[in-house]
């Protein structure tokens, strides 16, 4: 049966294809879901290895495959494994969207206790998911994947991802050492609360962070890829980085904008004034002739910057007013309640 799905069409203007059986079956365990784009080599040796690790853990599961747009009849393969399978739900997006897109759609069609993402190139080994739900059971909300042993070049891709990886645990506080890997065990109220946009889901520890989540790292397995190529080239680093200062703001001034703009201005206003002071002092007091003195034309140039950030702090502080009050959001989360009334 093939059905729009509606709710993600109108947050992600996107209509993707829905391919599932009708049932009536309870919520499984746990959900696989792999965003997919142009694997169609690789769908029958995924499906056989994902299979064998999964019923080896002895829980119930199902796969969701968000087929990313592919052109290379991958979801041809796809439907074969659904129509063979029961454990297997294919979503299928009009045109590509991206890995964030595919993610979000299968976090949002998910229906297990614990949610699971991974790679459809096979880069990463199925039999580590039990190493990593081991490790969430302990009582941890997200169980990432650490590629200790990588198998990608050096200079073109295991350097620039050292970098990132620091950059990005140092800029947000959310110490990972392999921020890449899409191997994660995530807890499905976690999973659930998550809006990404863009392509921010190499940042989802950082991101769901502030829902104060407890991390672990777990060493897992990479493999060479054996079919098809890579979808990431080196301008990946410069979203990396832009990336990357959305999710330092969001996570330190998304509820008080004023004080990094108002903070901002007000030095930059201030610095202007004391470069006015100075000048009108040497001018009173000194004679000496100040209109044809570059200073004059920083001080006033400062002075309008600073009124304009505080300005532009004001502005985002109702606008992040208007974000939160009329749709009920909180600006806290909370993880448990005692009550006996």
């Amino acid at each position: 049966m093939t059905q729009t799905v509606e709710h993600l069409s109108t947050v992600y203007a996107y209509e993707p294809e829905l391919v599932e059986k009708p049932t009536t079956t309870p919520a499984p365990r746990l959900s696989v879901v792999i965003p997919l784009y142009n694997e169609v080599e690789n769908i029958p040796h995924l499906y056989t290895e994902l299979s064998a690790a999964m019923d080896d853990l002895g829980d119930s599961y199902e796969v969701v495959i968000v087929d990313d747009g592919s052109t290379d009849g991958s979801f041809i393969e796809l439907r074969k494994v659904y129509e063979r399978d029961p454990h297997w739900r294919v979503i299928r997006f009009r045109r590509n969207f991206g890995q964030t897109a595919g993610l979000m759609a299968g976090f949002e069609a998910a229906r297990g206790e614990y949610i699971i993402t991974m790679d459809a190139d096979l880069q990463n080994d199925p039999r580590d998911i039990g190493k990593l739900l081991e490790k969430a059971e302990e009582g941890y909300d997200i169980v990432s994947g650490w590629r200790m042993e990588r198998k990608e070049p050096f200079f073109s891709r295991r350097l620039p991802s050292m970098l990132a990886n620091r950059l990005i645990s140092s800029s947000t506080g959310v110490s990972l050492h392999d921020y890449g890997c899409t191997l994660k065990v995530y807890r499905k109220e976690v999973a659930k609360n998550i809006r990404l946009y863009g392509e921010l889901h190499r940042f989802i520890p950082a991101i769901a962070s502030g829902l104060g989540v407890q991390l672990a790292e777990v060493p897992v397995a990479d493999r060479a890829r054996r079919f098809g190529k890579s979808k990431y080239g080196i301008m990946r680093t410069f979203k990396v980085m832009l990336d990357l200062i959305t999710v330092v703001f969001f996570l330190s001034f998304s509820t008080r904008p004023l004080h990094i703009f108002g903070g901002v201005g007000l030095v930059t206003g201030a610095l202007g004034v004391a470069i006015g002071g100075y000048l009108t002092i040497v001018r009173l007091f000194f004679g000496q002739p100040i209109g044809d003195r570059p200073l004059l034309l920083l001080a006033m140039l400062l002075i309008i910057l600073g009124v304009q950030i505080t300005g532009t702090g004001l502005v985002a502080e109702f606008v992040m007013r208007t974000y939160h009050e009329p749709q009920g959001r909180k600006t806290y989360v909370v993880r448990e309640t005692l009550d006996k009334k």
